[in-house]
């Protein structure tokens, strides 16, 4: 045999590369089917989910849209990056950084992003990303109500929290995303691809059509078990600003009503059904075209969301609600069907275990590491001991500020998640303020601050040791 026929004997016994849907969902909580929650209706996220790999325990590395995904997508911490708010580019701090769909491009890959993946705005998208350009990406207040009387006059203004209307699904940006995404996948179906799925919802406002509020009786839906501060709680632990108290028709301050509650809860749960449907059609539309047996399939919740735990409508704290996100993968010959895991993984491991999965070499810099063992061995039992992220006060700057003036004179909430325990610090420069436990195993709604107790100092000592040694002391042993 000449070298030229084995080499295109080679090549055509090659397995083909695999694709990747990377499926990004704003503010979405584990109240899902197939994370135990009896009143979410989400058949779609639940057949993906039996298809992979659930992680019970996946932590994002900051409770905010934009700093959590500049951290995921270039596979570093928010200290590295020095991404803390919605108005600072990764690109600042490092330039040069090879992001997670930039990768692939550079592999031969045509990327492609609909919706949000990057935060969304001009500062945070990075078009170096992608082989063609953002679309759906960025999305304004506007743009989230299908109802004329709800439309702000301004692109930014917040109306109302809640919006039910007798639409199609096409009416709200998430349907667009899905047809345009539909659309997508039969136009490259024939390449390698990396595509980038972004649903908004269910990020305020609570929006979407009739037939997803249909699902759910209001006064059956539970309330938050913790509605109140955490007691000998941190000053920082909760922040000033209350996302649902900034929409015009709740109150700006005071107690919130039990019908505005279950207004507010029942408009998340009518959301998340809307979300679980769109990505239900390009779930769909990928196994129609014959693309599923070579598709990885990543679904994750940039962070959660407190619905009234500890007194909070919102993201931006250092608790279990907003930390603990979903994350479910799918890599035909590589998961077990409805497998659950339930080891500590954050965010910036996805980029690692994706290039691995894909056959990519990452760069070297990374600050995860890759969970594919666990996607082979979900019980495996030695993985890494702690997940960590964090937080800023004041949580957002004022009009007109940068990152940096939160830093200035400013406090970082460090809050590191063990398997049974979570250990907060409070810092301003390298000074401790405040520190906070929480012991999972008596007390996983974190309502008892154990930090102060003199009995538990010997546990609050050990806990400061391992913080000390930082995500790189957690490590798995190789």
């Amino acid at each position: 045999m000449t070298r030229r026929a084995f080499l295109a004997s080679a090549l055509a016994t090659q397995t083909p590369k695999r694709n990747v849907l990377f499926i990004a969902v704003d503010d979405l909580r584990p109240q899902l089917g197939c994370y135990g929650d009896p009143f979410a209706h989400t058949p779609h996220i639940d057949a993906l989910a039996s298809r992979g790999v659930v992680f019970e325990r996946a932590y994002c590395q900051q409770a905010l849209c934009g700093p959590s995904r500049a951290s995921l997508l270039t596979g570093l911490r928010p200290d590295t990056i020095g991404v803390y708010d919605l108005e600072t580019s990764f690109r600042r701090r490092v330039p040069d950084a090879v992001t997670l769909p930039q990768l692939f491009l550079r592999n031969g890959y045509h990327t492609e992003n609909i919706g949000k993946i990057f935060h969304g705005s001009a500062i945070m998208n990075d078009r170096a990303s992608w082989s063609v350009p953002e679309r759906l990406h960025m999305v304004t207040k506007r743009d989230q109500y299908a109802l004329a009387a709800n439309r702000p006059k301004e692109d930014w203004v917040k109306t109302a929290a809640t919006e039910r209307a007798d639409v199609s699904d096409d009416a709200y940006i998430d349907g667009r995303v899905a047809t345009d995404a539909v659309a997508t996948l039969e136009r490259i179906r024939d390449r390698p691809f990396f595509l980038g799925v972004g649903i908004t919802k269910p990020h305020l406002p609570f929006t979407a059509p009739s037939k997803y509020w249909d699902l759910f009786d209001r006064g059956r839906l539970p309330l938050a078990r913790n509605p109140g501060p955490a007691r000998a709680a941190a000053s920082y632990a909760i922040p000033s600003y209350s996302e649902l108290r900034s929409y015009g028709d709740f109150p700006k301050e005071g107690p919130i009503s039990e019908a505005k509650m279950r207004e507010a809860m029942h408009g998340y749960c009518a959301a998340t059904a809307f979300a679980d449907s769109c990505i239900g059609r390009v779930l769909t539309a990928l196994d129609r075209l014959g693309l599923a047996g070579n598709t990885v399939v990543v679904l994750w919740g940039d962070h959660g969301w407190h619905l009234g735990e500890h007194g909070h409508w919102g993201k931006s704290t250092g608790y279990e609600a907003a930390t603990r996100a979903p994350l479910i993968v799918s890599a035909p010959g590589v998961t077990r069907a409805g497998g659950r895991c339930r080891r500590l993984v954050e965010f910036v491991d996805i980029y690692p275990a994706l290039a691995g999965l894909c056959g990519l070499r990452p760069p070297p810099d990374l600050e995860g590491e890759s969970f594919v063992p666990l996607l082979r061995d979900p019980g495996r039992s030695q993985w890494k001991t702690a997940a960590f992220s964090q937080y800023p006060r004041p949580a957002r700057p004022a009009n007109g500020q940068s990152t940096d003036s939160i830093l200035k004179g400013g406090v970082m909430g460090y809050t590191m998640r063990t398997e049974t325990l979570r250990y907060t610090e409070w810092r301003r420069d390298h000074a401790v303020l405040e520190t906070e436990l929480y012991d999972h195993r008596r007390d996983p709604a974190e309502t008892v601050n154990l930090a102060g107790d003199p009995n538990h100092k010997e546990t609050l000592e050990h806990m400061k040791q391992r913080m000390a040694a930082g995500w790189k002391g957690a490590r798995r042993a190789h």
